[in-house]
């Protein structure tokens, strides 16, 4: 248990964050996998779409530390190729 003023603050502010990253974590999964139902349904229209969505939020996560920013690029590269593919 925190008892200085300074460390009930830290904790505070871990809470916070804590509930900010799962809701910004939870919003970019949902997303990415919009993107794998449109892919599976092989619904190019929507699966551009839904790409689009995703990518905003990924580089969002990505900006905020929410998620590394090699793991957001590699989910966007590869998100995409599957993508063009199927356009192709």
């Amino acid at each position: 248990m925190a008892n200085h003023p300074s460390a009930e603050k830290r904790n505070r502010q871990r809470i916070t964050r804590t509930d900010r990253n799962r809701a910004f974590s939870s919003k970019v999964r949902t997303l990415v996998k919009r993107v794998h139902v449109a892919l599976t349904a092989k619904d190019k229209k929507t699966a551009q779409v839904a790409l689009k969505a995703a990518t905003v939020a990924l580089d969002k996560a990505a900006s905020k530390g929410v998620l590394h920013p090699k793991a957001v690029s590699r989910t966007i590269s590869r998100l995409s190729a599957q993508v063009h593919r199927l356009a192709a």
